[in-house]
């Protein structure tokens, strides 16, 4: 869904003069139905990496992450009945993101999954959906996560539907595979399931004290998306099949160190299998690498951070920028010896944010108040 540009610019095709229009036309309708949601970012401690079944996105292998706050997006939908809408036509939505109305690939993605918000609650009307986003896109922070929780959240509510939080998880992973997880604060586990019905995720119980520290090397779009990468990694790499193997160990050792509140455990676990990933993806062919050359000079200082004794784990996703597992107690003198190797980088302190919160529409129309927590 979030398919801006750095820096909040609409891309070459986004057609701002006939997105503009739309938009007006799109205000015109009587309203069915409104809601806001917020939702924010995960990151991924054990990684998803490839795909079982694109359509249903069904996960190869089962993951974990950690539910940031300071990453989100906000997102309103409304659901209008339109005169002006040909039969035949059907809905006609529209989307702006940071008040850009967007066209083209981004508008696509994100009908497709009103669809399936439609077809589930029976109405046939357009929506017209509007999105304010802290999380760089394309950067490696998974900026979708955020974006398809909150569309999920806001999209269901303004239909009607009231979904539990598991077919929320559900609803949310058909946009985009990691937003299943962003359903839920804190620590979280995505059972990878065999079909639709059985794919989601599940919050972990834990007292642990985390907090990612994000190195900000480049904010910039990545060249190739992660479905791509994760598409010719599958099909073409053949370090994949063991990484996945070793990732579903990895994945147990990871929930045993939460449950032993074992911090050097967990960072050893998790520094290894982002470590595999990108190792499977230099591997395909032709190869896929996100690295740039501040990515190294960033991951060789927390190296260095750790061997002078301070709990540092780095972790890496789709894009160049680090994130670095830590104690929570620690991680300002963690970010503070970050800042002082790399001088100029933007590096953020994020602790374990909330899940997602359905808020009461400006008009209390239809479905606005969410069967999650309220903001």
């Amino acid at each position: 869904m979030n398919a801006r540009r750095a820096g909040g610019r609409p891309g070459p095709d986004d057609g701002r003069p006939a997105a503009t229009a739309m938009v007006a036309q799109a205000n015109r309708g009587t309203v069915l139905g409104r809601a806001q949601a917020k939702a924010n970012a995960n990151i991924a401690l054990i990684k998803y990496w490839g795909k079982a079944d694109e359509e249903l996105i069904i996960p190869r292998s089962s993951s974990l992450s950690l539910t940031l706050a300071g990453l989100s997006t906000s997102t309103e939908v409304t659901f209008l009945e339109s005169s002006e809408r040909g039969g035949s036509r059907g809905p006609v939505d529209t989307l702006t993101i940071d008040d850009e109305p967007q066209t083209g690939k981004a508008l696509e993605r994100v009908s497709r999954f009103l669809d399936l918000v439609r077809d589930e609650a029976g109405i046939s009307a357009s929506a017209r959906v509007s999105s304010y986003n802290t999380v760089p896109y394309g950067a490696g922070l998974a900026s979708s996560s955020s974006a398809f929780a909150a569309l999920a959240g806001a999209a269901s509510k303004a239909a009607g539907l009231d979904l539990s939080e598991r077919d929320l998880s559900r609803l949310a992973r058909r946009g985009s595979g990691s937003a299943c997880r962003s359903i839920y604060g804190g620590l979280v586990k995505w059972e990878a399931g065999h079909d639709d019905a059985s794919s989601y995720a599940t919050p972990v119980e834990s007292d642990m004290d985390l907090a990612l520290i994000v190195v900000l090397v480049s904010g910039q779009e990545k060249r190739i998306s992660s479905r791509l990468a994760m598409r010719r990694t599958v099909e073409t790499s053949p370090l994949y099949r063991a990484w996945a193997e070793q990732s579903a160990a990895d994945l147990e050792e990871a929930l045993g160190a939460i449950r032993d509140h074992d911090l050097e455990r967990l960072g050893a676990v998790v520094e290894a299998n982002a470590l595999g990933m990108h190792a499977a993806m230099l591997a395909a062919r032709p190869a896929i690498c996100y690295w740039r050359p501040e990515t190294l000079t960033a991951f060789e200082a927390v190296r260095s951070i750790r061997e002078d004794g301070l709990g540092a784990w780095a972790t890496l996703d789709a894009g160049p920028n680090l994130k670095v597992l830590t104690d929570g107690g620690k991680a300002t003198a963690v970010a503070d010896l970050l800042q002082a190797r790399l001088p100029g980088v933007n590096i953020q302190v994020h602790r374990p944010g909330p899940g997602l919160r359905i808020m009461p529409s400006v008009d209390g129309g239809a479905g606005a108040v969410g069967g999650l927590s309220q903001a």
